[in-house]
């Protein structure tokens, strides 16, 4: 045992003498307190294991494999030889969970690793399985594709997966379908901004190695039927249970027709294809957009309909409810039916996160332990990162496991307060209360905690989304969620539409709260981004003031105040290129972006004006007065540097004699880039070394001028470039790429 100093006194008393008590040290009074932590230890081991996680994902290589074996056999030696009892011990500890989260990332990788197609592949014949269909109104149908054969491509370096859009939509088309196409197939598109949301990344632990759209409509070559179970029983399981899936989203969708049936079919099979984005726009405007994917939510309303349903009617039956653990069997019983749900829903990463979650907190109910515990939050989060490692840079995630450590976390912090408030009067009009309080309560307390993650990622905030869950959750949970269940039970019988007729008028309760919040003035606050180092001081010091009980987990607060303060620090950059050059941005008089846009380019400027905090749609974007502008090409300043965008080769001439930034957005123009901006990443004073042209020798001596030249080859092959021009006039250049990597989701390290 190790004495603290008020104990060292004591036993100082107690031998008869007077002596002085004994003074500690910071580093063994914090030991003291760590040890007092004890029990809650292991519910910091999915942070540190994450955080393993996170490093791999962060590196610009791919770490062999020999050199994680190696990290994680020094972890587990140095954890084993320290003694126990010691700060080496924790220190050791946390050591061993990073190195396990960095091979189970590795494994990972190399367990999902497909092949990705090159750019430039242009149209192919495919040939494969259906997997899943995506309905999406006017503009056709989404097929993913598990790939057979694709035209030109030799079967080793065939993707597992394609991922194609058709229009129209072919009729008669359904999971487990073999089907041959012509189709326009690329790469996975990468992030729109250098740091952004990355979808070849999200793609590849997927299987998804090419993406396109269809030539012609499919033919059908073949069906499910075709596969005798001995041959692909998973496979055909798989593909059974799609088409289920889509029978079931079919027969809801004739019983609700518009966007209440394509809401009904989200929630109950997980396809989401049919709500239009004007829908989505308000229910994500009024912070309601968690309720229409299948989550923790909507999880734990089916499971634990299940669970108190069996053990109501198995209550009815003495003989049963007094010789067995009926409260048992209905756990076992909810497990099951959520295995059900999950299995309809799609299978979706955000609801398998979901049922193992809830999985577990049931599991807890069959050790006679309490469902509701910070330990069984920390393994479930476990089992998931173990699982999927990629989890960890996934923003709903991130997102479902803020908002249910705060909770959890509040709960146990809260219990012995608000027992007094729970043997209260137990009134309708008390219970009430305490239901709308619960509602307010834990809205307040996961829109906290999802805060910080929210302005990080989407760069927003909802402002009245107190107000929009305080009416919309009761309706979800009372009526429409329910209903839902009952919708499924009585599908079978083709009695669904007694349970859809209540579920449609509860989701068009939520749609007009959705609708009638989102247009409140101020619903929706666009918020420039934020650092790294922000994001993670404010989720350190959440963590801490959650995962600890004792009074220092207040220190937790500071730690979030000063990611608070850090947060405005991003440095916002002068200038963008982007689109092959077709789409380039730089600061007006006001510090807003101006310049040169199109139609065809309007996502990936969304994306800008997100992350800079604007408000405004890419449709308003114009030249500003930046930007004079001619057939040939553009000439602007940005911080009192000559920025020309040349179209035409005889421009180029032109713009290298006389311009500070020149865009090549012609082809043929070679690969150009200042002081190596070219290989992307981040470079500073670019201006250094002039201009290196591949491969073409004349550009250089017609482009010596210039600080930095980027040309349209390497805007395809390094992704959008952000510029920042210091008061010098030195300029720095951060690329997609380059911040991206040298990964297997990326271009380069797809090819090894």
């Amino acid at each position: 045992m190790q004495w603290g100093a008020g104990d060292s006194e004591t036993q100082a008393i107690c031998a008869g003498t007077f002596a002085e008590p004994v003074r500690r040290s910071p580093g063994e009074r914090m030991v003291d307190a760590l040890e007092d932590e004890r029990p809650r230890w292991f519910y910091w081991i999915p942070v540190f294991v994450g955080c393993g996680s996170l490093i791999y994902f962060s590196l610009p290589f791919e770490p062999e494999s020999v050199a994680i074996a190696g990290i994680l056999t020094a972890a587990l030696a140095l954890r084993v030889a320290v003694p126990a009892g010691t700060f080496a011990e924790i220190a050791t500890a946390i050591v061993l969970s990073v190195a396990v989260g960095l091979a189970a990332a590795k494994v990972r990788t190399e367990v999902v690793r497909t092949p990705i197609v090159a750019d430039g592949l242009g149209e192919a014949i495919v040939s494969g399985r259906v997997e899943l269909i995506e309905v999406r109104g006017a503009e056709g149908q989404r097929l993913t594709i598990r790939a057979l054969k694709i035209a030109s491509i030799a079967a080793e370096d065939l993707p597992a997966r394609v991922k194609v859009s058709i229009r129209p939509a072919a009729d008669g088309l359904l999971p487990g379908d073999l089907i041959s196409l012509k189709a326009k197939l690329s790469p996975p598109p990468r992030a729109s901004v250098p740091g952004g949301y990355d979808f070849a990344r999200y793609a590849f632990f997927r299987g998804i190695g090419a993406v396109g759209y269809g030539a012609a409509a499919p033919e059908k070559v073949g069906s499910i039927v075709g596969i005798s179970i001995e041959q692909g029983a998973l496979e055909w399981a798989l593909h059974a249970v799609a088409r289920v899936r889509k029978g079931i989203g079919d027969r809801v969708k004739a019983a609700l027709p518009g966007q209440t049936g394509a809401i009904a079919n989200a929630l109950i099979t997980g396809d989401r294809s049919g709500i239009t984005e004007e829908t989505n726009e308000a229910y994500r405007a009024s912070g309601l957009f968690h309720i229409l994917s299948i989550s923790g939510l909507h999880m734990a309303i089916m499971g634990g309909a299940v669970f108190f349903a069996l053990r109501f009617m198995l209550a009815l039956f003495p003989a049963v409810v007094l010789n067995y653990p009926i409260k048992k069997w209905a756990a076992a019983g909810a497990v099951l039916g959520s295995f059900g749900y999950l299995m309809i829903s799609g299978g979706s990463f955000a609801t398998v996160r979901s049922f193992l979650m809830i999985a577990v907190m049931f599991a807890a109910v069959l050790a006679d332990r309490s469902a509701l515990a910070l330990r069984n939050v920390a393994l479930a989060a476990l089992l998931i990162l173990l699982l999927f490692p990629e989890s960890v840079v996934d923003p709903g995630f991130q997102m479902s496991f803020a908002a249910v450590v705060a909770l959890v976390a509040s709960y146990e912090a809260m219990a012995r307060r608000a027992e007094p408030l729970l043997l209260g009067p137990r009134t309708w009009f008390w219970r009430g209360a305490g239901f709308f309080a619960a509602i307010v309560g834990s809205t307040v307390i996961a829109s906290a905690a999802v805060a910080p993650l929210g302005v990080y990622h989407f760069h927003q905030t909802q402002l009245f989304a107190v107000l929009a869950n305080l009416i919309a959750v009761p309706i979800c949970n009372l009526i429409v969620m329910p209903a839902a269940l009952g919708a499924l039970l009585l599908m079978p019988f083709g009695g669904e539409a007694i349970a859809l007729s209540v579920m449609g008028p509860g989701l068009e309760a939520m749609g007009a709260v959705a609708s009638w919040v989102a247009g409140l003035q101020g619903a929706v606050s666009r918020v420039a981004a934020i650092p790294t180092v922000a994001l993670g001081l404010m989720t350190a010091g959440g963590l801490w003031l959650c995962l600890f009980r004792a009074r220092w987990r207040l220190f937790g607060v500071v730690a979030i105040a000063a990611g608070v303060a850090v947060a405005p620090w991003q440095t916002k950059p002068d200038l963008m290129i982007g689109d092959e050059g077709r789409l380039v941005v730089m600061r007006d008089a006001s510090g807003a972006f101006a310049g040169l846009t199109s139609r065809y380019n309007e996502y990936e400027l969304s994306q800008w004006l997100a992350r800079d905090g604007d408000a405004r749609e890419a449709g308003e974007v114009g030249p500003g007065g930046v930007l004079r502008c001619d057939e040939a090409g553009c000439v602007g300043i940005a911080k009192g540097l000559t920025v020309a965008i040349a179209r035409h080769p005889s421009a180029g001439r032109d713009d290298c004699r006389r311009a500070d930034i020149v865009v090549l957005a012609y082809r043929g123009a070679g690969a150009v880039a200042g002081g190596g901006a070219g290989a992307g990443g981040r470079m500073r004073d670019a201006a250094a070394d002039g201009p290196a042209t591949v491969p073409a020798a004349a550009a250089k001596l017609l482009c010596a001028r210039p600080r930095l030249v980027v040309t349209r080859d390497a805007l395809q092959r390094l992704g959008t470039h952000a510029l920042w021009i210091a008061e010098d006039g030195a300029t720095s250049v951060e690329t997609v790429a380059g911040v991206q990597g040298d990964r297997p989701w990326s271009p380069a390290g797809s090819r090894r």
